[in-house]
Parts: structure tokens; C-alpha cells; sequence
């Protein structure tokens, strides 16, 4: 279930980066483009804590999957 919603997420980053570029070819530079740009930035660093390893090489997304 956890690869699901990290696979939504990355889907929604990347569908907010799109709208932001459409965004400025049709109005230019505008505080919507920025706040897109920003939250899929957001978006992205969330989905990298959960989903790179440690040293150890255990990840949230593997500590999740484990448990029951």
C-alpha cells in the first residue's frame, strides 16, 4: 500500500511541475507558478525520506512493509 501512495506522490510532483511550466509559457512568472514549483519540491523531498536507505540500508517504505 505504501509503494501505491509514494507512486501517487511522485505522479502528483511531477502533474505539478507540468501545470507550473504551462502556467508560465501562457501568463509568465506568477506567485501560482512558484507556490506549484515549491510544493512539488515539497513533495519530492518527502517521498526521498521515505523511500532512500540509511546505512544500514533500511528505508521507512522497507521499515513499513515489514511490520504487520
Amino acid at each position: 500500500m505504501i509503494n501505491a501512495i509514494l507512486s501517487i506522490a511522485m505522479l502528483s510532483a511531477f502533474l505539478l511541475l507540468y501545470g507550473a511550466w504551462k502556467r508560465w509559457q501562457r501568463d509568465g512568472v506568477s506567485q501560482q507558478m512558484w507556490l506549484m514549483v515549491a510544493a512539488a519540491l515539497v513533495v519530492f523531498a518527502n517521498v526521498a525520506i521515505w523511500a532512500v536507505p540509511d546505512e544500514k540500508g533500511q528505508s521507512l517504505v522497507t521499515g513499513a512493509t515489514d511490520t504487520p
